[in-house]
C-alpha cells in the first residue's frame, strides 16, 4: 500500500511539473517574456507591432491595415506568388498595395504582381517614386527596398509600419517566421536602396 501511494504521488508530482512546464511555455508564446527570448521563432509571440494611423492619409490606412490582417494569417508565400514557389517578398508587398487599392503594373507581364525585387525597385525609378535612403525619414506604407549587399536581408522588400525616433519597424513576407516584423535603425542605411512612396 506504501508503495502505491508513493507511485501515485510521484506521477501526482510528475503532472504538476508537466502542467507548469507546459503553462510557462504557452505563456511565452503568448506574452514577451525573458524565456521567450530563447525559443525557437515558431513558438515567439506573433504579435502586429504598435502602430498609430493618426495623421496618415487614407491608402497609407489601407496599407498598415492590410499588414495586420496578412501579419494574423500568416499564410504560406504561395499564396502571394499565385503557387510559385520562389522568394515571396516582393509577391507579399504586390498583393498588400493591390489589396489597398495601389495595384503596381507589372513592366514584363502587364499584371499587378511583381515578384522581383529588382524590378519591384525599378518600378519606383520610373514611376519617380524612389526616395532615396537618406535624407528622406520615411513614412508608414512606404516599402523598403534592400540591395544584394544589404548585411542580414540580402536583396529583400518589406513595409514600413511605424517610425519612432532613430527605430524603424517592418512588416513582411519570406522572412523568419513567414510574415514578421523587423527592426533596424534609421541611421543604418548600408544596403537600402531607397523608399518607394505607394501613394498615387
Amino acid at each position: 500500500m506504501g508503495l502505491r501511494r508513493m507511485g501515485l504521488g510521484a506521477a501526482a508530482m510528475l503532472a504538476v511539473v508537466v502542467v507548469l512546464a507546459g503553462g510557462a511555455v504557452w505563456w511565452s508564446t503568448a506574452h514577451e517574456t525573458p524565456l521567450s527570448r530563447h525559443l525557437p521563432t515558431e513558438l515567439k509571440p506573433r504579435t502586429f507591432p504598435a502602430v498609430s494611423t493618426t495623421g496618415l492619409d487614407p491608402s497609407r490606412v489601407r496599407i498598415i491595415e492590410n499588414l495586420r490582417r496578412e501579419f494574423d494569417a500568416n499564410r504560406p508565400g504561395t499564396y502571394y506568388s499565385e503557387g510559385v514557389e520562389e522568394p515571396w517578398c516582393a509577391d507579399f508587398v504586390s498583393t498588400v498595395l493591390r489589396d489597398s487599392g495601389l495595384p503596381l503594373r507589372n513592366p514584363n507581364s502587364g499584371t499587378w504582381r511583381i515578384p522581383g525585387v529588382y524590378t519591384l525597385t525599378e518600378y519606383f525609378q520610373k514611376a519617380g517614386k524612389l526616395e532615396p535612403a537618406t535624407p528622406y525619414r520615411p513614412r508608414p506604407g512606404d516599402v523598403v527596398l534592400y540591395a544584394p549587399e544589404h548585411p542580414q536581408l540580402r536583396q529583400h522588400t518589406n513595409i514600413v509600419v511605424s517610425v519612432d525616433g532613430d527605430t524603424v519597424t517592418t512588416v513582411g513576407g519570406n522572412q523568419e517566421g513567414g510574415i514578421s516584423a523587423l527592426t533596424y535603425r534609421l541611421a543604418d542605411t548600408f544596403g537600402i536602396v531607397g523608399y518607394g512612396v505607394p501613394v498615387r
